[in-house]
């Protein structure tokens, strides 16, 4: 990706900095981040970034005018003149606000606050409207440092570098992990072992030794880690316990013990057991219908982590700290590692509540007389929804789906954009629900009209209604609204990938002839015809 940094103060150092990781703009000079947006023909125009950082320093904005009343003013004004030259196209990150100078230490003691508020309140306002504009948490990293270590007065007379060496360290990973973030590759699910995981000590070890789990001393160290994976499932993080154990001994402590924050219905899945934890962990994997490449295993025992980095290269096995009070920190690591994302979609936010719908899926399945008997009793609603306001999640899920993906085209959201804008293209995007609960948004069809033909570009399925023919009742949908504009053939065209077999064979089985093509396979279908497919789900049109 390329990328902008723009401030008010020197960042060229910086800037220098990120030369050998990114593909960065080179600003002419600092101080006028506004008139570089505004201006259609400068070069940062011309460089064209996917992603701009705009880092200003509060005070020097103000002009190192501490009065709260002056500042709403000027805050608000410079927020407007920034929103006028926000476009839909790229990603935007503005950096939250540290007030610092030698002003505010003679100024009231509370201008320090009001100031930093004042610019917090209008940050998340515009955040609200745009939703390529995200927060860059730069204020983190000060408060962390301390505002001796994260700035040098010597370099700011010198050179107007405000950032110490050691701040601008900080900034540089920052930014990297936003741009890793933006290029998507999450993952899905953390893997937990039990004991001297969550708790301390062994669960059952005998009736007089409680397990270490409380609000005080070393049981507060393992309630803070619970705590911290808590608020990771809450922003759609799936938790799988994978662990050792009779049932009989650590239920009762999942769903009664005083201090256990994570109660049996914030896991996903469940294996506690006595069998190896690989096969554990590939069963795991069947029930999520997700791959093990999106998985991360979190246990204390060096041993299990070795067998688990053998067996299972893919899934991501970060080292267990040594202390109890190092847990907690270390999962924030792994959250930002591994799962954390540019945007949490409202799917994310109820990821266990569908999984765990999945599972009565499942049962009613295994109850079924037949397959059909089964479609027909799910009581399926496939409604297509406007793309307006599910940009974040179809970008997720043109970016992260891979098994029912037919041609696995990723596009970032300005690409998506800048797609969806021409005249020719038409996005269908679909939520599924059943009598079981809402699937959510869970597939997106990109369209080309190129004369008389429509040509599907991109077709995207999450895995978590994959088995229920929903895919033949979407298309199906899609093809009349095609023919209805006009067109006579569908054509659609399957890119064989290492995980996207499930669908090789999807457009032959909806009824399409093959033909020839360039690529992969291309197939075709005359949209006088309506080839029977068997589907069972009431289709609703936005």
């Amino acid at each position: 990706m390329k990328i902008a940094l723009l401030s008010n103060v020197n960042l060229n150092s910086l800037i220098r900095g990120l030369k050998d990781s990114v593909e960065i703009y080179q600003p002419e000079g600092y101080g006028n981040e506004l008139g570089i947006l505004m201006n259609p023909g400068s070069s940062y125009h011309a460089f064209g970034p996917d992603i701009t950082f705009l880092i200003p320093d509060l005070m020097e904005l103000l002009g190192h005018d501490p009065d709260p009343e002056r500042a709403a003013g000027t805050i608000r004004n410079w927020m407007d003149s920034l929103e006028r030259v926000l476009t839909d196209t790229g990603v935007w990150y503005l950096a939250d606000a540290r007030a610092y100078g030698p002003e505010l230490e003679v100024a009231p003691s509370d201008v320090k606050i009001r100031l930093e508020m004042l610019w917090e309140q209008e940050l998340l306002n515009r955040v609200s409207r745009h939703g390529n504009l995200r927060i860059l948490p730069y204020g983190r990293l000060v408060d962390r440092m301390g505002e001796e270590r994260a700035y040098s007065r010597k370099m700011w007379y010198l050179g107007s570098i405000l950032h110490s060496a050691d701040l601008q360290e900080g900034l540089k990973d920052l930014i990297l992990d936003r741009v890793r973030m933006e290029q998507g590759g999450a993952k899905k699910v953390l893997l937990l072992d039990l004991d001297n995981t969550l708790w301390g000590g062994l669960a059952g070890e005998n009736d007089h030794t409680p397990i270490a789990l409380s609000g005080d001393h070393k049981g507060l160290a393992y309630k803070d880690l619970q705590r911290v994976i808590l608020q990771m499932q809450k922003q759609g993080v799936l938790l799988a316990i994978v662990s050792k154990n009779n049932p009989e001994d650590v239920l009762p402590i999942l769903e009664e013990h005083p201090h256990m924050v994570l109660r049996k219905d914030a896991f996903a899945a469940i294996r506690i057991n006595w069998e190896p934890k690989d096969g554990n962990i590939r069963d795991i994997a069947r029930e999520l219908n997700l791959g093990t490449d999106s998985m991360v295993f979190f246990d204390d025992n060096p041993a299990e982590r070795e067998l688990i980095r053998q067996m299972l290269p893919e899934v991501a096995v970060p080292d267990f700290p040594d202390r109890a009070e190092d847990l907690a920190p270390a999962m924030v690591e792994i959250y930002r590692d591994y799962f954390a994302r540019p945007v949490i979609t409202q799917e994310d936010l109820e990821k266990t509540a569908q999984y765990a719908a999945n599972a009565r899926r499942e049962e009613s399945r295994a109850a079924a007389g037949s397959f059909e008997e089964y479609l027909k009793s799910l009581e399926m609603v496939v409604e297509r929804v406007p793309v307006e306001g599910q940009m974040a999640r179809t970008v997720q899920l043109l970016n992260k789906t891979n098994q029912f993906n037919l041609t696995t085209v990723r596009r970032t959201e300005s690409q998506l954009r800048d797609y969806l804008n021409r005249e020719d293209v038409d996005c269908f995007l679909y939520r599924v629900s059943d009598r079981f609960g809402d699937n959510g948004v869970v597939a997106c069809l990109l369209v080309r009209r190129d004369g008389d033909v429509s040509v599907i570009t991109d077709f995207v399925m999450s895995c978590r209604v994959m088995g229920r023919n929903v895919e033949y009742a979407i298309l199906s949908q899609v093809e009349d609204a095609c023919r209805k504009a006009g067109s006579r053939r569908m054509l659609g065209t399957y890119l064989p990938t290492a995980k996207n077999g499930p669908v090789e064979h999807l457009y032959e089985n909806a009824g399409y002839e093959k033909v020839e093509a360039a690529e992969g396979t291309a197939w075709e279908l005359d949209l006088a015809k309506q080839p029977e497919r068997m589907f069972y789900a009431e289709v609703k049109e936005a």
